[in-house]
């Protein structure tokens, strides 16, 4: 029995209201949303509430709370949802799953008295007089929003699972087939409702309505599988080795999702390469590639530069059609990749394929290229090599200035300024991540549309 035990905007909701296609969802049995998800209780405000409700029969339903106040079904739930410490997008999903509350437009009594279900379970009779006590759409809501919180999270955070058994790493089997849970939101979720049937219905509408649009850059994988992603260009694709991985990315930045919000991504081709990787393709074009980008070697400039044929890696011409094409490289320019220095200047630059490039803030050469330090150089040699625009941050950083709260995320070379902390939190974001820029270091970059 269901008891108590010891920066989002939603624009639409019929269009979305039950529409994930079947091609875009993959359930994950051990994990349908994030502790950090479960918690989010500033996800939504009451007036994107209201604004959700309007569809249906609760956007104008009025009731006692479990105080016996009158409010809207959008106060009942903000209100809930804020004391109990819940994310109350958690409330909307268990509404539809449980009664079909936010779609209905004309739902019975029945509907709204056992709204979110509580205290019901399969054996037990609504008719029961020992439940009228959780009887009533306020009641209900109050009382799940503080189950999950003072109850399982709580069992969980001070045992190690809830009393019907459930917690994280804890094999449990529901209906035939062996879960485990790998975080207490994913426990909390099984102990409300202990199918897999309901489960999945509640990870389903959840990324139909809540699932998260993360900008190109991002690196995502599951709690179950070893495979890191890269997202470009609104599709996921492998980075195929741990090499790969670190030679290109910042493995902190590593974002764990559900395997249904990985499968809302198509699957692109694989980064296989690490940086500055020597590549021949069938018909003998080579390149060298180097930070995303291809520069075209001929075989006589590869020669004279004095590559060996072994670096080469073949590979097929179709592989490298995601990739941008860079400045052709020639010998009298050189290759080198280094760091260089002024004497007695802080300016900094980035030397590679004869090409330069300033480095405003020490910090990008530190994320760029950690454990390098820069050569000392005269301005007759860096001025030697061809000037281009100045080096970015990595893609997927997250940086603030000092003295401003704003937070940002570098994608495709854009600063792009992620909404409210609210936005930051349920995209599984980590403060520990953020670093702090100059100003000259975020004004490098272009300003981007911010993330909500």
């Amino acid at each position: 029995m269901k008891r108590y035990q010891n920066w989002a905007v939603v624009t639409s909701l019929l269009a979305s209201l039950l529409g994930v296609q079947q091609s875009a969802f993959a359930f994950d049995p051990n994990f349908i949303i994030s502790d950090a998800e479960m918690t989010n209780v500033g996800a939504m405000n009451m007036a994107q509430i209201r604004d959700f409700l309007q569809k249906g029969y609760l956007g104008s339903f009025r009731t006692a709370d479990y105080q016996g106040r009158l409010r809207t079904a959008a106060d009942i739930i903000w209100r809930s949802a804020k004391q109990n410490g819940l994310n109350p997008q958690v409330l909307l999903v268990l509404l539809q799953k449980e009664q079909s509350l936010i779609s209905a437009s004309q739902p019975t009594q029945k509907q709204l008295d056992w709204a979110t279900g509580y205290g019901v379970c399969d054996s037990c009779s609504m008719n029961d007089p020992a439940l009228a006590r959780w009887q009533g759409f306020g009641k209900q809501v109050n009382s799940a929003a503080m189950q999950f919180t003072a109850g399982y999270l709580d069992d969980i955070k001070n045992t190690g699972s809830t009393s019907g058994g459930f917690g994280p790493g804890i094999s449990v089997v529901v209906n035939g087939l062996k879960v485990t849970p790998v975080n207490a939101a994913t426990a909390a979720l099984y102990s409300y409702t202990p199918h897999l049937h309901g489960n999945e219905n509640f990870a389903k509408l959840w990324q139909g309505w809540f699932g998260k649009s993360y900008p190109n850059g991002t690196l995502l994988k599951t709690a179950t599988d070893p495979i890191v992603w890269v997202l470009k260009n609104g599709e996921r694709r492998e980075i195929a080795t741990e090499s790969v991985l670190h030679s290109r990315y910042n493995p902190q930045l590593i974002i764990e999702v559900s395997e249904q919000t990985i499968a809302t991504y198509p699957e692109g081709s694989k980064i296989s390469w690490p940086n500055y990787s020597l590549l021949i393709t069938e018909v003998g074009t080579r390149y060298l590639f180097a930070n995303d980008s291809l520069r075209l070697i001929s075989e006589a400039d590869y020669k004279l530069i004095g590559y060996s044929e072994d670096e080469l890696v073949q590979v097929k011409a179709k592989d490298l059609l995601d990739y941008s094409i860079g400045r052709p490289i020639q010998a009298s320019a050189g290759v080198a990749d280094r760091l260089l220095t002024l004497p007695g200047t802080t300016s900094m630059y980035y030397i590679s394929a004869g090409e330069r490039q300033l480095i405003v803030d020490p910090i990008i050469a530190s994320l760029k290229f950690p454990g390098r330090n820069p050569e000392q150089a005269t301005a007759s040699i860096v001025e030697q090599y061809r000037e281009i625009g100045p080096l970015l941050l990595p893609e997927g950083t997250l940086l603030k200035t000092a003295g401003d709260p704003a937070v940002y995320v570098i994608s495709e070379g854009q600063a792009r300024p992620i909404a409210s902390e609210a936005t930051f939190l349920s995209l599984g974001y980590n403060f520990g991540n953020i670093v702090t820029v100059s100003r000259e270091g975020l004004k490098v970059h272009k300003l981007g549309l911010p993330v909500n």
